[in-house]
């Protein structure tokens, strides 16, 4: 596999074992992973955390014991945990000159069109303002039904949404195994997985720690999210400190190999899709497109169809069909400022909007 200091941009889950020990911040393990991320943003990568650990906080906090909590106190937990989770972060980070953020999601966020783009956006602002970005899931106000259940896939799921190079499941367990290693002595780690194949899920097994709601199924699961998306990923022993540059040195680790790389992956998610409507461009804005740049309003000579924010739309020059993107506006609004500047958007609109109609990284041509 390519080094980590080769990878553009990274995704690293922490899982809660790792993170809290009996109700407690381990505090030099934080510190150590910190150094860890600084010296991968040192070489030039952007590095997201999808962290667990809210609950574990919390609930040490409050003084909650036994194994499963009910919803209601979970949730409390988390309202508790989470704010110190992200202090820990924001001390951690900032002796190396690094400003964090916190983004909470849910299920639903990656499910709905609009709300994924929401994130993505979101996310996309963030790396490039020079902040790492702490994920977790909204526990405060998740149910079953809206949960993604475990930070494993949903450190999958933000390395797609993002374009990451590579996803690094910090871990209990040092890789993916023929069987389980604590009950089968000749149980053997898989260096690299190229594939996912039916005999490789029937190896997984469903056991996690006390603290990690995530078993190796779940890594499969994650597993097969990234590499769909482009992102290698990899899983690795995570408790030792300065777990990445261990990762980097050779710590034993089983990676799982993309089936392509990250933009191949978005442009053919969105050249599958069924447009709802039709966006005419100038030659001029034709020849802007080829050239790899964004569709401005002022390109746009034409809007049919009805379609919301963030669904795909066919580009359509003077001389044919040009490809597919997803919009950043409604039909209503696409008509409004089609052939308008920019800078003209607030004054038609009434409220400040986004630069592009459909950003190059939305399309498909």
């Amino acid at each position: 596999m390519a080094p980590l200091t080769a990878g553009r941009r990274l995704v690293v889950k922490i899982g809660s074992a790792l993170l809290v020990e009996g109700g407690r911040l381990r505090a030099a393990w934080l510190t150590a992973l910190a150094e860890d991320v600084a010296w991968l943003r040192s070489g030039g990568a952007q590095v997201i955390l999808v962290s667990s650990g809210s609950i574990a906080l919390g609930r040490g906090t409050l003084g909650l014991a036994g194994a499963d909590l009910p919803l209601e106190q979970s949730q409390a937990a988390a309202a508790v945990g989470q704010i110190r989770l992200a202090r820990a972060y924001e001390e951690a980070l900032a002796p190396h000159g690094l400003t964090t953020a916190q983004v909470l999601v849910t299920l639903e966020d990656s499910a709905d069109r609009r709300r994924y783009l929401n994130s993505r956006a979101t996310l996309e602002t963030l790396l490039a303002l020079g902040t790492v970005p702490i994920v977790n899931e909204n526990d405060t106000i998740a149910t079953d039904e809206i949960r993604f259940g475990d930070n494993d896939r949903l450190a999958a799921q933000i390395a797609v949404t993002v374009g990451a190079d590579q996803l690094i499941l910090l871990s209990d367990v040092d890789g993916f195994y023929s069987g389980d290693p604590k009950t089968d002595p000749a149980a053997t780690r898989y260096e690299t997985i190229e594939r996912i194949t039916p005999e490789i899920e029937a190896m997984a097994g469903a056991a996690g720690s006390g603290l990690s709601r995530g078993g190796m199924k779940t890594k499969l699961l994650a597993a097969k999210t990234a590499t769909s998306g482009g992102a290698a990923m990899a899983i690795t022993e995570g408790r030792g400190l300065n777990p990445l540059r261990a990762l980097e040195t050779g710590a034993p680790a089983t990676w799982f190999l993309p089936e392509t790389d990250p933009q191949a992956a978005r442009k053919r998610w969105i050249a599958a899709m069924k447009p709802r409507g039709d966006i005419a461009v100038d030659a001029g804005a034709a020849k802007a497109l080829a050239a790899g740049k964004s569709l401005l309003p002022a390109g746009v000579t034409q809007v049919s169809g009805s379609f919301g924010r963030g669904d795909p739309v066919a580009i359509v020059s003077p001389e044919g069909r040009l490809g597919l993107g997803l919009t950043r506006y409604t039909a209503e609004e696409a008509r409004a400022i089609a052939g308008h500047r920019s800078g003209d958007i607030e004054g038609i609109l009434g409220y400040p909007g986004r630069a592009a109609l459909i950003h190059r990284d939305d399309m498909a041509l």
